[in-house]
């Protein structure tokens, strides 16, 4: 019941504090952001504190009232050490980096302290992240990391920054919500090839020929315009005329994926055109690719492969950027 309790008050305490500011790529730390409280040691160590003073009192024993002031002015000087020690922290998003379902997306900041103390044991966390606990040395790259388990836009949700350094008596923390998010890719699901329909397919081997410069195809009367290169000569020379010489390319079809081909359920679908996606970007292969009434023409390259996992990664989400 305690531990429910407690849950519920920290829920309310983190939904308050990222309302308090708009979502940003940038956040300095200063004392409106920054809450701090006695953790459970620092609160066993204030009621030392205020039974050493009942002692001191009842014995009047000059010795216990010494030992309570001392050890007072350490656990007020570990408050201000604690603070300080988050206070002027300078915290910039860079970006987000896209996954795969079922992995963890990272998430790339940098974080500076421009004045003369370095903060130790900072202690960063997004709510359904990992931790991570660093010692800041002026300006410093960081990568967080969040599970990832649909497709689709993914963000990280509120930013966690705490410490309980040097004493570990007292908790300063805050919660920041940033602008950023990561493109969740579908999980890729391996098998053969679905259904892909070629274009422009020759008879001769599954290649086609297009305008080049690499193989021979054949001669054509030379027209003007033509370069003189391009004359055979010795067809000339047997008397036949002028003829042109003709190259061309030969590359494997275009190959198009196509969802309403593939079987499976709607994700099951996407899992393996990702897949496939992937392959055929490996092999250097053009594709294309059909999701419903939207197409993307045949090409090739990583820029190519990107938008088609987006594609993949937003399709039925009502997102397209």
């Amino acid at each position: 019941m305690g531990e429910s309790i407690r849950k519920r008050l920290q829920g309310r305490v983190r939904r308050w504090a990222l309302r308090r500011y708009p979502r940003s790529r940038s956040v300095t730390l200063t004392q409106n952001r920054i809450f701090i409280l006695p953790t459970g040691a620092g609160a066993g160590f204030m009621l030392l504190l205020i039974l050493l003073l009942l002692m001191g009192v009842n014995y009047e024993n000059n010795l216990i009232y010494a030992i309570t002031f001392l050890a007072t002015g350490v656990f007020l000087v570990s408050c201000l050490h604690t603070y300080n020690n988050l206070a002027g922290t300078r915290l910039q998003v860079l970006r987000g980096n896209s996954c795969f379902a079922g992995e963890q997306a990272g998430f790339e900041l940098e974080l500076e302290h421009p004045g003369g103390n370095r903060p130790e044991q900072l202690c960063l966390q997004f709510e359904q992240g990992l931790p991570l606990i660093l010692d800041l040395h002026e300006r410093q790259h960081v990568e967080l990391f969040c599970a990832a388990p649909a497709r689709g836009w993914l963000e990280p949700g509120g930013l966690k920054l705490e410490t309980t350094f040097p004493l570990g008596l007292f908790r300063a923390w805050t919660w920041l919500d940033l602008d950023v998010r990561a493109l969740v890719y579908p999980k890729p699901i391996s098998g053969e090839l679905p259904n892909a329909r070629r274009s422009g397919q020759s008879d001769l081997d599954g290649v086609q020929n297009r305008e080049g410069t690499d193989d021979f195809t054949g001669l054509e009367r030379f027209q003007s315009g033509m370069s003189l290169r391009q004359i055979d000569w010795k067809s000339y020379a047997r008397g036949r005329g002028l003829q042109a010489k003709q190259f061309g390319d030969r590359q494997s079809p275009d190959i198009w994926l196509d969802l309403d081909n593939t079987p499976g359920t709607l994700e099951q679908r996407l899992s393996r055109l990702t897949h496939w996606v992937l392959e055929l970007s490996r092999r250097e292969q053009r594709f294309g690719l059909r999701l419903g009434s939207r197409e993307l023409s045949p090409a090739q390259g990583e820029q190519h492969r990107h938008e088609a996992l987006k594609r993949l990664a937003l399709y039925g989400r009502g997102e397209d950027t």
